[in-house]
């Protein structure tokens, strides 16, 4: 059992890579509060209080493990969700979100490292369909005579005013949710994390890239999204790493079909969550992805057909539920597949997952 040599994680253990996405995530802190002060430092102490709570509760009670809020993931759950709301969303909902992000979307996995899906996205929707007369309120976003520091023409006198205008925005706005106030921000952030090797560039590039060309071939007027909620969803949700595939070639077709089922779904109306269902949607095939897109063992040619076949096959499947989720917005069911998923994740804990607790991830 002592038998070496043994290898040593060094700098990559989980508290130090949730160390490194806190410290990328120190910029959108920044300028959160830059545009709205105490109130951005409420919200998140709110949520930061209420997944630490969830966490330890959580955590002791189904997990047996009392140590859990040492790892960081709780943190960084609760920044990720904070900076999907509004600075005035009320302190209650705000909390819910924070504590369902860590029950369903981690514990009842099994803990840290075996979830299915993004857990602040997870909180982001009990949110948004347990509280939806609240969360779909236009005077949650209107909230510009709270502005401390307005935003500014950093860019006078470069070129025509729209364009001044616009790389201004790129640095500094105070429209959206709390994460979307800085491109330049989100994008330092996302860079800060590649350096450091916590991401790689499959996803972003694929998803971003794909994106730009349709939005170079759409008709901008009935394709309108915030870039910035894109941007934040891609680099710091989209490349988790428990809920996105395992092998390069997986990860870029998932940042892909992350982008197709994007113009889906804001193509056919959805206005907030767009982002949201989408990652949430491939979180739940990345496991399906990794398996189509597995490395070929050395010496061994690809079966190309029924490569082409499987690859095929599960981007039907992806469209399906795409089109499937996109149904159930429409006609306001969306509840439906929240129940669904609480009695699926509960019932695979009660039999599955609570067996599985002590083995190794």
């Amino acid at each position: 059992m002592s038998a070496g040599p043994h290898i040593k994680p060094g700098l990559n253990t989980v508290r130090m890579v949730m160390l490194d996405v806190v410290i990328a995530l120190l910029p959108l802190v920044f300028v959160a509060w830059l545009a709205y002060g105490g109130l951005v430092l409420q919200q998140l102490g709110i949520a930061i209080a209420a997944a630490f709570l969830a966490e330890f509760i959580f955590s002791a009670l189904l997990l047996r493990k009392h140590d859990t809020l040492l790892d960081g993931s709780a943190l960084v759950t609760a920044l990720l969700l904070a900076f999907t709301i509004s600075p005035v969303t009320p302190w209650h909902i705000t909390a819910f979100g924070a504590a369902c992000a860590v029950l369903f979307g981690k514990i009842v996995w099994g803990g840290l490292g075996k979830n299915r899906f993004n857990p602040a996205l997870v909180g982001r929707e009990f949110m948004g369909v347990i509280f939806a007369s609240v969360m779909s309120s236009p005077h949650l976003w209107k909230t510009g005579d709270l502005v401390k520091t307005p935003a500014a023409d950093l860019f006078p006198g470069v070129g025509e005013p729209w364009l001044s205008s616009y790389l201004s925005s790129l640095i500094y706005k105070t429209s959206g949710a709390m994460g979307e106030y800085s491109m330049v921000a989100i994008t330092a952030g996302g860079l800060y994390l590649l350096l450091r090797n916590r991401i790689t560039w499959h996803i972003p590039l694929a998803l971003l890239a794909f994106l730009t060309l349709l939005g170079w071939w759409a008709d901008s007027g009935s394709f309108r999204f915030s870039m910035a909620a894109v941007l934040l969803g891609t680099l710091f949700m989209a490349t988790d790493m428990p809920s996105s595939p395992t092998t390069p070639q997986g990860k870029t077709y998932y940042g892909l079909m992350i982008g197709v089922t994007l113009c889906i779904l804001i193509r056919g109306g959805v206005k907030h969550e767009y982002m949201s269902y989408s990652i949430l949607l491939l979180n739940g095939f990345s496991e399906a992805i990794s398996s189509t897109f597995r490395t070929t063992p050395w010496g061994r040619a690809r079966d190309w057909p029924g490569f082409i076949e499987s690859v095929f096959l599960l981007t039907g499947k992806i469209l399906f539920v795409a089109f499937a989720v996109l149904s159930f917005h429409y006609y306001g069911l969306t509840g439906y597949l929240l129940l669904a998923y609480v009695i699926y994740v509960t019932g695979k804990y009660a039999f599955s997952f609570s067996k599985r607790i002590n083995h190794a991830i």
